[in-house]
């Protein structure tokens, strides 16, 4: 049984990933949609085109994740997509942010992305992709946003060297790295914080940066960046020393930009 499996799939750019996918992949027996809200779920499912299994669970708990290498070994499953995108993001300094949601950041954006791709991994085959939703915040250090900055900057790298590790396996590892996204996600990031205005000049929709993820991942290059603003920002934060460019953007900041 060829599966696609979404991790973050009730909203954002999972459900997004979710909708794409069913439209575009004709060899897909099932979609195996993760998130902790069951209602939002069904609700995607029922919208879809594709038999769907629903999986309300919290990834970061291992009888979790458990339950879903159980099933694909019950089922036989052929895992054809792995598409992590679970994970949330809270702005503010650190030493003000409450230390259980600073470290469950590091929980779901990293410690469960890691388990569940080792977990899945062996039911891949040649062909089979892995999307892992990293960030353009992983280019560089982010003050105000340290913590989720350093678990995408970990994403990155896990996933690059990942990709090199399978690719004589023909398992092809993509990060996607966008800027600022219309999604919830700034619903629960700005809660105790706030992010640079100009940042929300640079904002696309999900449909773009999945659109162009899936376009990658079909090329099989190691890493997704949308819009010309965020690649020039990685190119900028390859060029000039890190001190530099976070100086600017304190500057920037205290300048209300």
């Amino acid at each position: 049984m060829n599966i696609i499996i979404i991790t973050g799939a009730s909203s954002g750019i999972g459900k997004e990933f979710a909708r794409q996918t069913d439209a575009h992949f004709n060899c897909i027996d099932e979609f195996w949609l993760v998130a902790r809200s069951q209602d939002r779920l069904q609700q995607l499912a029922g919208t879809l085109r594709h038999r769907t299994r629903i999986f309300a669970m919290d990834i970061t708990r291992t009888d979790s994740l458990d339950l879903l290498e159980d099933t694909a070994l019950r089922y036989n499953a052929a895992v054809r997509m792995l598409i992590n995108c679970a994970g949330y993001g809270i702005m503010g300094n650190f030493c003000e942010q409450d230390a259980e949601l600073a470290s469950g950041m590091i929980q779901v954006n990293c410690r469960a992305l890691t388990d569940l791709t080792h977990r899945m991994i062996p039911y891949m085959r040649w062909g089979s992709r892995i999307i892992q939703m990293a960030s353009s915040a992983a280019f560089l250090p982010q003050p105000g946003f340290a913590v989720y900055a350093a678990t995408k900057a970990y994403v990155l790298s896990f996933s690059r060297a990942l990709g090199e590790e399978l690719r004589n396996a023909g398992i092809y590892v993509t990060s996607v790295c966008p800027g600022p996204v219309d999604t919830p996600f700034f619903d629960i990031a700005e809660a105790t914080g706030s992010t640079l205005a100009v940042k929300k000049y640079t904002m696309v929709d999900a449909e773009r940066v999945v659109s162009l993820a899936l376009r990658d991942s079909y090329r099989k290059r190691t890493m997704s960046v949308c819009s010309l603003p965020i690649k020039a920002f990685r190119i900028l934060s390859k060029a000039l020393p890190h001190s530099v460019v976070l100086h600017v953007m304190e500057q920037m900041k205290k300048k209300g930009l």
